[in-house]
């Protein structure tokens, strides 16, 4: 993953940057193949691998320049003694996230699981591990009926071609044969595959993933993972514009509602996305905060964890995520399943979401002592109330909707209201916003 960014992204950027990408209209999912995913709302991330061992990052081998030889020595101290897949299903879960993503093979170049195509053997069933952790991991998903995903990086800095790629075509061409041959080996030889999740397809760390598609050739790459898994979902990072899009980062999110699938990704830990000796962790409030924010403009948020050397998701980190699943036991209908609207988002103030005859308004800051305005909507509001509490006074005309909750009777660090209208948005007409 990439470093360092601004302290906010406005969803207007989202869109820009959405024009990236090879086109190819007949690998995209349809709306209905893609309405999992975009109901998931919610998933864990994990960066998982030999940069677990020095906690420094999964970017250690490139900023301290550690020669290739030398890191691949890292493989020998590889050995998890307390990885358990169904425990790391489980936290997620606890969590109340929907879906899974493991970095299969990060840019170091080692792969977690058996791979015939790895170069040089470097993958964790050649070396002191000699287990498929790919393999435990999907099995764990797949008896919990957890969607899974996997994250593959075309790019390996072992191969000097990586950074000069037209001046080395035969380097370039093992490194290009190596990601084809381990994609098709992660699509064909683990079941149900639901997300595979590219990143790092761009060159010599410049550009974009779309300028290096001339190498990659990724409408021929995923035309090959769609004759083996037809209905995964692909993210934009292989050089094609993918099945939807994403901001990576720890940037706060403003603007209007995004008008197609789009994934916030950020980490759980702020330092690094691999684990780190180095503990910064997110809040409570701050978590639930990204997500209602990301959900109210249409987003998923894919949340990273780090686990340590021995495969271990942290205990502190498990128990943060506990106590955000916690606050969506309780108002995960606001989350789940939900489209964003029908009222376009109002920076640091209040967001919504709606599903059927019900708004959800998640008010993050208020107009004044006691209300919030809203505008008008074409459907009649027939009852309102904070989730899991009383009914809020609701004066609805013309102009507008106002909502009175005095300070006593709100919610930290969100005040969820509940819509009930005589009528469903889209019944309605009512577009977003």
């Amino acid at each position: 993953m990439a470093h360092n960014a601004p302290q906010t992204i406005h969803t207007d950027d989202i869109v820009s940057r959405s024009r990236d990408g090879v086109k190819c209209e007949a690998l995209r999912l349809s709306n209905q193949d893609m309405a999992w995913w975009c109901g998931a709302r919610f998933g864990m991330f994990i960066h998982w691998g030999l940069y677990a061992i020095p906690a420094k990052g999964e970017w250690l081998m490139h900023f301290s320049k550690v020669p290739a030889e030398e890191y691949a020595r890292l493989a020998d101290e590889f050995i998890p003694q307390y990885f358990d897949a169904a425990e790391w299903v489980r936290i997620a879960h606890d969590a109340g996230m929907r879906y899974m993503v493991l970095t299969a093979r990060h840019h170091d170049g080692f792969a977690l699981w058996d791979s015939p195509s790895a170069y040089k053997g470097f993958c964790s069933t050649r070396t002191a591990a000699h287990r498929d952790f790919v393999a435990e991991y999907v099995n764990a998903c797949h008896e919990r009926d957890m969607p899974v995903g996997l994250y593959y990086s075309p790019m390996d800095w072992r191969f000097p071609a990586y950074f000069k790629a037209k001046e080395l075509p035969d380097n370039a061409a093992l490194m290009k044969a190596q990601c084809y041959g381990q994609v098709e080996e992660l699509m064909k030889n683990y079941g149900r595959i639901d997300i595979l999740w590219y990143d790092g397809a761009w060159l010599a760390h410049q550009g974009t993933d779309a300028d290096a598609a001339w190498l990659w050739e990724p409408v021929k790459l995923n035309t090959m993972v769609r004759k083996y898994q037809p209905k995964v979902v692909i993210s934009p990072r292989s050089g094609w514009e993918g099945d939807f899009r994403c901001d990576e980062g720890g940037r706060e999110v403003a603007g209007p509602i995004v008008g197609f699938p789009w994934e916030k990704c950020l980490n759980l830990n702020q330092p690094s996305w691999g684990y780190n000796a180095v503990q910064d962790l997110m809040s409570r409030d701050a978590i639930i905060r990204m997500l209602v924010n990301v959900v109210g403009r249409g987003g998923n948020v894919l949340l990273n964890v780090g686990p340590d050397r021995d495969g271990v998701i942290p205990s502190a980190h498990a128990e943060r995520l506990h106590e955000v699943g916690a606050w969506l036991d309780r108002y995960g209908e606001s989350i789940y399943g939900t489209r964003p609207g029908p009222f376009q988002p109002v920076d640091n103030c209040y967001c919504s979401t709606h599903a059927g005859k019900t708004v959800y308004v998640h008010v993050l800051a208020w107009d004044d002592e006691k209300t919030l305005s809203l505008p008008p909507l074409a459907a009649t509001v027939t009852s309102c109330s904070a989730m899991s509490g009383p009914a809020v006074p609701c004066r609805q005309t013309d102009r507008g909707i106002k909502l009175t909750v005095p300070p006593e009777r709100r919610q930290y660090p969100v005040t969820v209201i509940k819509l009930t209208l005589d009528r469903p948005i889209e019944a309605a007409g009512q577009p977003p916003g």
